[in-house]
């Protein structure tokens, strides 16, 4: 059994032989060791010092004082408290929590982003057809390994997939054409052009970053959490165009009338 060095200390109510008595207690070396003191304030006696652990053969944990009780090892090795995450000293546990992966967040699902297409989910082949969504930081709380636990998610990326087996990879959900003052079919970071007539389903998937904080401050969480919104149907037309010499209201048999 380990020993430890224990500081005691003792208050002696104010009595004219009290100091006198203390400072006698400080001459037993063998119990109260060399750091021994006596002193007073004037309303009380002060006695501090270390008591010495026992050595070979004496000591004060045993009954008689030949030294520790028996069957007790002063060489012991402390108890294997369990894994290696897990720390013991003198009867106190602390938990270390270890790095945090995306997988362990599955009961923390971030909303789905918004998501549409311009002009009003058709398109023209050949010409661009617009794509917006739209992400923003979340949190939430709960619980993670049994400890309470807060979760931000804030979106890292956006991935468009176009329903034509193209795809595009953005830091932006996009922006819309009246938003950027500009003219309807016109580029965007977002926007696709299809190149032949049909009915697309969109969509986009939303990756997000995410931190955890147990109280203690925010620790990032290893790899990318996914947030995805589909169905997004667009139906693509072609344009024709032809020269004429009369409006459809002068003519309205005339070509494209």
């Amino acid at each position: 059994m380990r020993l430890i060095p224990l500081l005691l200390l003792a208050s002696l109510s104010l009595l004219p032989a009290a100091l006198p008595a203390a400072s006698g207690q400080c001459d037993d070396v063998g119990t109260w060791g060399s750091t021994c003191d006596a002193d007073s304030d004037g309303t009380q006696v002060d006695v501090t010092g270390t008591r010495e652990p026992p050595g070979p053969g004496g000591g004060n944990d045993s009954p008689d004082g030949d030294g520790p009780p028996p069957g007790d090892d002063e060489t012991a090795e402390p108890e294997d408290c369990g894994p290696a995450d897990v720390l013991c000293r003198d009867g106190y546990t602390v938990e270390v929590i270890g790095e945090v992966t995306a997988s362990d967040l599955v009961s923390f699902v971030p909303a789905k982003p918004s998501f549409t297409s311009e002009p009003g989910g058709v398109g023209l082949v050949g010409m661009p057809t617009n794509f917006v969504a739209g992400a923003s930081e979340q949190t939430m709380t709960g619980t993670l390994f049994e400890l309470p636990v807060t979760v931000r998610f804030t979106p890292a990326a956006y991935v468009f997939a176009y329903g034509d087996g193209a795809s595009a990879r953005s830091t932006s959900g996009g922006t819309a054409w009246t938003t950027l003052g500009q003219p309807q079919f016109s580029a965007t970071p977002t926007s696709h052009a299809y190149a032949s007539r049909g009915r697309y389903v969109s969509s986009v998937s939303v990756e997000y970053a995410a931190a955890v904080n147990f109280g203690a401050g925010w620790r990032p969480v290893n790899g990318i959490v996914t947030a995805t919104a589909g169905g997004q149907t667009v139906d693509v037309y072609e344009a024709r165009t032809a020269l004429v010499d009369k409006t459809c209201a002068e003519n309205p048999s005339g070509p494209g009338c």
